[in-house]
């Protein structure tokens, strides 16, 4: 697998997908622009909020693919953590599993330094993103080292982390 394209690891994923997100701030976008003007999401309007992405995390999880998620995030959150909080439902809703983790709860953990996905524990898509949260990059690896390092990593931050229904914003 060469493409980086998140839409081609997903449809050629049979197991597994897990994604840990690190920052507490990325870009702002449409939808939180509005968030921050009091508009809210119209859960009971599913086409007003479901995305391409929510549909490929559907269908995977409907081909058997377990998709967990996990944000270590610095307590009080950001304005944007609290929106990602809120808007997560849609993640939930699409069948992802997501726990957050508490920067304080995780200091003797080591995490690698830029978020990522691993797709079926054999690819690594690390995410590359400028200091405002912007994309710059992302890369495919798949060095077996560095593949163990990523999902060890990701499941000792899992094992700690606050199912999403159960994490309360501070």
């Amino acid at each position: 697998m060469t493409s980086t394209d998140f839409g081609d690891l997903i449809a050629a994923t049979t197991s597994t997908a897990v994604h840990l997100e690190t920052r507490d701030q990325y870009f702002s976008n449409p939808r939180l622009e509005a968030w921050r003007k009091g508009e809210r999401v119209d859960w009971d309007d599913r086409a007003s909020w479901w995305r391409p992405f929510h549909q490929q995390i559907a269908d995977a999880v409907a081909r058997g693919i377990a998709v967990r998620r996990a944000r270590v995030v610095s307590e009080p959150v950001t304005e944007y953590i609290r929106w990602e909080h809120y808007v997560t439902r849609a993640n939930t809703e699409a069948g992802e599993d997501v726990r957050w983790l508490p920067r304080s709860r995780a200091v003797d953990l080591l995490v690698p330094v830029n978020d990522f996905w691993i797709f079926d524990d054999r690819i690594v898509r690390i995410h590359h993103f400028s200091g405002p949260g912007h994309w710059s990059d992302k890369e495919l690896r798949t060095e077996p080292d560095l593949v163990k390092a990523h999902i060890e990593a990701f499941e000792n931050v899992w094992a700690r982390a606050i199912p999403h229904a159960e994490y309360e914003i501070v």
